[in-house]
C-alpha cells in the first residue's frame, strides 16, 4: 500500500487523541486501577529487580549511551537518524506532558520519579529508540535468524519498559498507552521522511 506509514501515523495519532480526551475527563481510572491491580500482583523480589533494572533502559544516560555506540559502529546516516528521532522523542513528550499537567500515581513506588505523567517518556523513548532499530532490523538484516532474534529482543526490550513504568509505581496504564501511540505516530511519520533524505558523501 502506498503511504502506508503515513497512514499508520494517522491511526495511531487518532488513538493518542482518544486516550488524550479520556485523560483530561478522567475517564481511564477504572482502566487504570484494573491493570495496576493486575501488574502489581505479580511484585516479588525476583520482578522487583527485573523491572527496576529494565526501566533503566529508558532513561536518559542509557538512551544517550545506546544512540552513541550505534553511531560509532554504523557510521551511517542512520545513525543520525537515531540520534534525531531520541531528541524529538524528547522535546514532544516534555511538550505534552507540559500541556497535560497530570500528576504520577500516588501509591508505593519503588523508585523516585519526579515531573509529570502524561504521557510516559520511557514508553516514548522505548518507541523511537528501540521501535527505530526494530524497523532497521526487520529492513536492513539478511540472516533471517539473525534479524527475528534482535527483532524479538527489541520487542520484548520495549513491551517489558512500558510494563516497568507500571509496576514500579510512576505511571498509570493510560500514560503508557499514550506513549507508545505518541511516539509510534511520530515514528512511522519519520520513517517516511527520513526515506527521502540522503547525505552527500565526504
Amino acid at each position: 500500500m502506498k503511504n502506508k506509514n503515513i497512514l499508520l501515523s494517522i491511526v495511531f495519532g487518532l488513538l493518542f487523541v482518544v486516550i488524550l480526551i479520556l485523560v483530561v475527563f478522567s475517564k481511564t481510572t477504572s482502566f487504570d486501577q484494573v491493570i495496576y491491580d493486575i501488574i502489581i500482583s505479580l511484585r516479588s523480589p525476583f520482578f522487583d529487580t527485573f523491572f527496576t533494572t529494565i526501566t533503566k533502559f529508558g532513561n536518559t544516560i542509557m538512551i544517550v549511551l545506546i544512540v552513541s555506540m550505534f553511531i560509532l559502529m554504523t557510521r551511517n546516516r542512520y545513525g543520525v537518524f537515531l540520534a534525531i528521532c531520541a531528541v524529538d522523542s524528547v522535546i514532544l513528550n516534555t511538550l505534552v506532558k507540559l500541556a497535560v499537567t497530570r500528576e504520577r500515581p500516588q501509591g508505593l513506588r519503588l523508585i523516585s520519579q519526579g515531573g509529570y505523567s502524561f504521557p510516559s517518556g520511557h514508553a516514548m523513548m522505548s518507541i523511537c529508540v528501540y521501535g527505530y532499530l526494530l524497523y532497521l532490523a526487520i529492513t536492513k538484516i539478511k540472516n533471517k535468524v539473525l534479524k527475528y532474534g534482535v527483532s524479538i529482543l527489541l520487542f520484548l526490550v520495549i513491551l517489558s519498559i512500558g510494563v516497568s513504568r507500571i509496576y514500579v509505581g510512576v505511571h498509570y496504564a493510560s500514560d503508557v498507552l499514550a506513549g507508545y501511540f505518541l511516539a509510534l505516530c511520530y515514528l512511522f511519520l519519520f520513517i517516511e521522511i527520513s526515506k527521502k533524505v540522503h547525505f552527500k558523501k565526504g
